[in-house]
C-alpha cells in the first residue's frame, strides 16, 4: 500500500524527538560528527508539517559513514546512499509510517548545508511565507493523499522559489552581521579614545560601542537595499 501523505498541526514534541534521535546519531558518528541540525518543516515552530523529523548531521569525512550502516540499521533505518543528491548519505526510518529522515553531508559541502539551513531560518523568520507554505502543503496532501510523487511535484515550483528567496535573505543577514561586527570593533577603538580623553573608560566604551554598532547596523541595512 502507498504511504499516506498527512500534513498535521505543529507538535512541540517534534523538537524533543529531534534531540533524542540526535543523541543516538552522534553516538554512532562519534568524533566524525562536527554538528547536527534539525531541518525541514518540523524544525519551524508553528508550521504545519508531515510528522517526519528531518535531521542533518555534518561530518568531517563522508566516506567513513558507509562503514556505520549496520549501526543505523540497528536503530531501524534504511540506508539509501546518496538517494539523488551527490555527496549525501540518506537514511529513512518507519517504512510506510515514516518517522525520521537523516541527511548527512561532509562539512565542505557548503552549498547543500547552507541551502537547508537558509530555508529553515527564513521560514522561522517569515511568518507570512511559512503560512503560505502550510496552505500549499495542506492542499496537496488532500489532493495527493496516496501519491508522494504528485505531492512533491506540486511543491516543486514553490520550493525552488522559496530556496532562492531564503538564500538571498541569508546573504543579507550575513552581510548585516559582518557590518555589526566591524562596527563593534570600530566602537571599541572609539570608546578607548573617549575613555582616555574624559578619564572614564567605562563610560567611553559604552558610548563608543553603542555608536559603532549603530553605524554598523545602518551601513549593513543600507548595503542590502541596493
Amino acid at each position: 500500500m502507498a504511504r499516506k501523505i498527512e500534513v498535521v498541526d505543529y507538535n512541540p514534541e517534534w523538537e524533543k524527538q529531534f534531540k533524542e534521535e540526535a543523541k543516538k546519531i552522534k553516538a554512532i558518528l562519534g568524533k566524525n560528527c562536527v554538528e547536527i541540525h534539525h531541518i525541514g518543516s518540523t524544525s519551524v515552530k508553528g508550521l504545519k508539517a508531515k510528522p517526519v523529523i528531518d535531521i542533518m548531521p555534518v561530518v568531517k569525512d563522508i566516506s567513513l559513514v558507509d562503514g556505520q550502516n549496520a549501526q543505523f540499521e540497528a536503530l531501524g533505518y534504511e540506508c539509501m546512499g546518496e538517494f539523488g543528491i551527490p555527496g549525501r548519505r540518506f537514511y529513512r526510518k518507519g517504512g510506510d509510517n515514516r518517522t525520521h529522515h537523516i541527511h548527512i553531508f561532509q562539512k565542505d559541502n557548503t552549498a547543500q548545508i547552507q541551502r537547508h539551513l537558509a530555508v529553515r531560518d527564513y521560514l522561522r523568520s517569515n511568518k507570512e511565507k511559512a503560512e503560505e507554505y502550510a496552505k500549499l502543503k495542506t492542499k496537496l496532501a488532500e489532493e495527493f493523499t496516496y501519491d508522494n510523487d504528485g505531492y512533491c511535484e506540486g511543491k516543486d515550483a514553490f520550493m525552488k522559489e522559496l530556496e532562492q528567496e531564503a538564500l538571498a535573505w541569508q546573504e543579507k543577514q550575513n552581510h548585516i552581521g559582518t557590518c555589526m561586527s566591524l562596527g563593534m570593533c570600530f566602537g571599541v577603538a572609539m570608546g578607548s579614545a573617549f575613555g582616555a580623553a574624559f578619564g572614564n573608560m567605562s563610560l567611553g566604551m559604552c558610548y563608543g560601542i553603542g555608536i559603532g554598532m549603530c553605524l554598523g547596523l545602518v551601513v549593513g541595512y543600507a548595503k542590502t537595499k541596493k
